[in-house]
């Protein structure tokens, strides 16, 4: 293979088995589960390691994903400083109403910011296992992914070298925007898309809970949401129109329609402080079929985004990695005793041809889910007396005790043993 790159200094070319890109969830989880077992690995990140150990994110990981995490010995600090969370209530028409999520589903929410998973992740991979992490690399290349023996190149921001990693396999795990899913033909992939029309604005408070969990209010007026993440700082959505910017939302005017959108009888007003974070997101979903072409697997949000309507996205990450990384290291010891200079494997490579198959399954579960739940917490404020007619008739059966209250329960925690199991 010739490569076109002119630099400074000579390239340099080295050799591993998988050459792991970004460095969130889905791709430390994969890197840590690679270096554990012995496979050769190298984590590309376009970030420093500070930006994306502060990088706000999620917050919530379901029981079986922190479960999961724990038997890899990943989830240590997380077992010892998280909050659980079993309940949480929709407000709407001036009144409050609990749904007690783990006295259904016998399973809990922990509440862990996804900032401080990463950086147990980098610690526990960079650190403590002397894992090869190189981070603020620039202009990632992917080359060769559907034949035998691909190659992944990097300039390093120091010194200006073109490096150049020839591997197995490499795992995409560097989000919607990345350089893994654009190295996949357009004629290779489908994507299928949903826009729910909405806009959230995600809010950052340097303020105590106002409440013990999560709070959904529904109202004409648009959505408004808490979720508590520490004793000093509470996460609040606010659904605006789309196209608003955070501009057009001032510290009073946030405040204010949060306390609309909050209120119901009983309930304490809210603790009010500095906004430290304005988003505006569109709130649509995709998914991309396959999740993987030749030597490369995607994982997390560069295979499918999760609007944070039902706290999936991290949790869909976690899920993907446990599987593309149990596939790569089944791949590794069945090659050829595994050495990473070694001739490339079968391109089956044990449970590689069955990855993306087991994963979209989990993916399409909780995408109805996210969408089914979409349709709920919107109708009221759709405009459109249909919507918001069928919308209240779900809510009313989900907050009546049986089957639906309790299959809605579980999807909301995570299927034990659903779906990608």
């Amino acid at each position: 293979m010739e490569f076109s790159d002119v630099s400074p200094v000579p390239p340099v070319l080295t050799h591993t088995t998988v050459v792991v890109v970004g460095a969130g969830p889905a791709g430390l989880v994969v890197a840590n589960r690679l270096h554990d077992n012995g496979v050769g690995c190298v984590l590309l990140e376009a970030e420093t390691r500070e930006f994306i150990e502060q990088r706000p994110r999620a917050g919530f990981l379901e029981e079986g994903a922190v479960r999961a995490l724990a038997e890899h010995g990943l989830a240590d600090r997380l077992l010892g400083h998280a909050l659980t969370q079993g309940e949480f209530e929709f407000r709407f028409d001036g009144e409050r109403h609990t749904v007690r999520t783990a006295e259904l589903s016998g399973r809990r929410h922990f509440v862990y910011p996804q900032p401080q998973l990463v950086t147990d992740l980098i610690a526990s991979y960079a650190d403590k296992g002397a894992g090869d992490a190189r981070f603020g690399v620039r202009d990632v290349r992917l080359d060769g992914v559907d034949g035998d023996r691909p190659v992944v190149s990097y300039t390093d921001p120091l010194t200006g070298a073109r490096h150049h990693i020839a591997c197995d396999f490499v795992a995409g795990c560097d989000g919607a925007r990345g350089v893994a899913r654009a190295a996949i033909p357009d004629s290779r992939l489908t994507v299928s898309r949903r826009d729910d029309g909405v806009a959230w604005m995600a809010l950052l408070a340097q303020a105590p809970p106002s409440a013990d969990g999560v709070v959904f209010g529904i109202h004409e007026r648009g959505l408004g949401a808490h979720m508590a993440r520490s004793p000093e700082v509470t996460r609040y959505y606010l659904q605006v129109p789309p196209g608003d910017t955070s501009g057009d939302w001032p510290h009073e005017r946030v405040w204010h329609e949060l306390g609309i959108r909050l209120a119901a009888g009983g309930a304490p007003r809210l603790k009010e402080g500095p906004l430290i974070e304005k988003v505006v997101l569109d709130m649509h979903n995709y998914v991309v079929e396959p999740m993987s072409y030749g030597r490369l697997h995607l994982a997390g949000d560069a295979a499918h985004l999760i609007a944070p309507i039902a706290a999936k996205g991290m949790n869909l990450a976690v899920h993907d990695a446990l599987l593309l990384s149990d596939a790569l290291i089944a791949a590794d010891r069945s090659s050829y005793g595994g050495s990473a200079g070694d001739s490339a494997p079968d391109n089956d490579g044990g449970g590689l041809a069955g990855y993306s198959q087991a994963a979209l399954r989990r993916v399409w579960q909780y995408q109805e889910f996210s969408q089914w739940f979409s349709d709920v917490l919107h109708g009221a404020s759709s405009g459109d007396r249909f919507r918001a007619g069928t919308a209240r008739a779900r809510l009313q059966r989900l907050l009546a005790s049986g089957p639906d209250a309790t299959a809605f329960a579980g999807l909301y925690m995570g299927e034990e043993n659903g779906p990608g199991k």
